[in-house]
């Protein structure tokens, strides 16, 4: 099962911005691009660099290590969809902003 967590207003980065996310030993990285939230793992899955310093170019944030291009969407890889990091679900609600982690109970 999955756990669905509330982010903090502190945690949301501005449009344009990104936050680096610490949950349950997981670092992931949050992005804010055109009005929607995105969540992935923050690690390139060539050689675990951190994506975390990545250039942000529209929806694909590029790996500072080797140059590779990740969809903050899908996770993949630009032009191998094979080869791909985490991505986490974001909904936004009238009550906040909730981010979906897999495999964990439901918090209430």
């Amino acid at each position: 099962m999955s756990r669905r967590m509330a982010l903090t207003a502190e945690q949301l980065p501005p449009d344009g911005g990104r936050a680096i996310l610490r949950v349950d030993g997981r670092c992931l990285l949050l992005f804010h691009v055109d009005g929607a939230y995105h969540a992935i793992e923050d690690g390139c899955p060539h050689q675990g660099s951190s994506l975390a310093g990545g250039k942000l170019e529209g929806m694909y944030v590029r790996c500072p290590a080797h140059g590779l291009r990740f969809h903050l969407g899908t996770g993949c890889l630009a032009n191998v969809p094979e080869m791909k990091v985490a991505v986490y679900p974001i909904t936004v609600e009238a009550d906040g902003v909730y981010l979906t982690l897999p495999g964990e109970e439901s918090a209430a």
